[in-house]
């Protein structure tokens, strides 16, 4: 590792003013250990930090951002450090500033008729669910890192989770923001307004730009009643086009109590059982998918039960669903859902897998699956499937591991560009994005420009040199 230069010096030295000394991380102290902050979650990359800073409050962060304009320092912002494409990560060079946002955590305000919160963007996604419900609301936005993501990092990202079918993305649950730009300006944009039609919409324009604009440092998000009454069902289907037509039924019949809608196909399920035996998977042997659904209710359990009952038996009648359970209490709901969630910790138990992350229509999802599971088998034979995801929204994390025995190393240097360009190509066929929930980040930067519309692509071009002329903003990510 190169010494930092005479002019590095002078920057940390003028960073360790600015946030104080304890919060500017070196690889010159021997004590300090900077791979948290520069080992992605996958751990597919490790990259060089010339230092990891954590500013603790707004004005900290623009000055920092004011230092390194000034210097021509490239700085990657981090929340929880739970991406999935590489966003978040410094590069190789040992140039970059990781801006850690971790210790800016704090629920800000509540307010409780207007249904809104304002939190610091490096508050845990958990710990803002929780202050919502202390309150007496709900949160909606939930997805398996919540308990270590923040909610900068999942507006960066515009990350989905399990509840999109009702709620939105993240992007539909934020009505504000404050911001750092490149320059090192603050744009106070934390209004909790429903309209406001007064020109571009700066606030969209960062949501989803995985912090290549700006740093996004809190955030006016929207509050929801808690619902009376939260149901769960487990049910067992015969193909995905099945599942479709269960989802189209859900629909019909508990209108907007439909919060939650995830199709697993029955090796994923296989997964968990062989790697989390402690956990009870419901139904997965005996059918090639399952579907875990949720009803929300605004009156009461009876009415909510009711209708999921009835739900099932018109699916049952209907031959779109052979068997099936529905969670007794809160505690069977949980475990549910528990197993859901642990389909990504079991692949990743089971070894190194190529992840997909994308969006199809869902009336289009049956014959994707089809077409593409098949043409994998030919051209890669042995690979296993791992299909599951959010079919309620459009949304498949379509994986790919690397047939029974294979070192999964081996099978990613091989394969990994081939794989990925034949799911990608039957994306585009099947009118889909590469790109649902997890972001573009460096994974997938090489291929944006296959896939994307080559005008969009222009204006996101224009954009980024209009707001960042010196790309000093995680660069190398989302344009390259």
């Amino acid at each position: 590792m190169t010494a930092p230069s005479t002019a590095q010096i002078a920057l940390i030295a003028l960073l360790r003013q600015i946030c104080g000394p304890n919060h500017v991380l070196t690889h010159q102290d021997p004590a300090t250990d900077l791979s948290p902050w520069e080992q992605d979650w996958r751990k597919r990359v490790k990259g060089l930090a010339l230092a990891v800073v954590r500013p603790g409050n707004t004005q900290e962060v623009a000055a920092v951002v004011k230092a390194c304009a000034a210097t021509g320092t490239p700085i990657v912002p981090q929340g929880g450090n739970t991406g999935l494409v590489v966003g978040g990560v410094p590069d190789g060079s040992g140039k970059q500033i990781v801006l850690s946002m971790t210790r800016m955590n704090a629920v800000r305000a509540i307010d409780k008729d207007n249904l809104t919160i304002t939190v610091d963007a490096g508050c845990v996604l958990q710990n803002l669910q929780t202050a919502a419900e202390n309150a007496g609301f709900l949160f909606p936005l939930s997805l398996g890192a919540e308990g270590s993501c923040t909610i900068g990092g999942n507006l960066g990202t515009n990350a989905g989770g399990t509840q999109v079918v009702r709620y939105g993305n993240t992007r539909d649950l934020c009505l504000g923001l404050e911001v750092v730009t490149a320059q090192g300006d603050i744009w106070h944009g934390l209004s909790g307004l429903r309209k406001d039609n007064t020109g571009y919409d700066l606030r969209n324009l960062m949501i989803g730009s995985e912090g290549t604009l700006g740093i996004i440092t809190a955030a006016t998000l929207k509050l929801y009643p808690q619902p009376a009454a939260q149901l769960t069902a487990w049910a067992a289907v015969p193909t995905l086009q099945a599942a479709v037509q269960l989802l189209g039924l859900a629909h019909q019949r508990l209108g907007p109590g439909l919060t939650g809608f995830e199709v697993m196909n029955q090796f994923a399920l296989g997964l968990v059982d062989k790697h989390y035996p402690q956990l009870r998977v419901p139904l997965w042997q005996a059918t090639p998918w399952c579907v875990l659904l949720e009803n929300s209710d605004s009156e009461n359990e009876q009415h909510a039960r009711s209708q999921f009952e009835a739900l099932l038996e018109a699916a049952m009648e209907q031959a779109c669903v052979t068997d099936a359970v529905v969670a007794e209490n809160l505690a069977q709901a949980r475990g549910l859902w528990h197993v859901r969630e642990s389909i990504t910790l079991a692949q990743a138990a089971e070894g190194l897998n190529i992840k997909h992350d994308i969006s199809i229509p869902v009336s289009r999802i049956p014959a994707f699956v089809l077409e593409t599971d098949a043409l994998l088998a030919r051209e890669v034979p042995g690979v296993r499937m791992v299909d599951f995801g959010h079919l309620g929204d459009g949304n498949l994390h379509y994986n790919v591991q690397a047939p029974e025995g294979v070192d999964g190393h081996a099978f990613l240097r091989e394969f990994e560009d081939k794989v990925n360009t034949l799911v990608f190509d039957q994306v585009a066929k099947f009118e889909g994005s590469i790109s649902a929930e997890h972001g573009v980040g460096e994974l997938k930067v090489g291929k944006l420009p296959l896939y994307k519309d080559p005008t969009a692509l222009a204006m996101m071009r224009a954009v980024k040199k209009a707001l960042d002329p010196q790309n000093l903003m995680n660069p190398g990510r989302v344009l390259g």
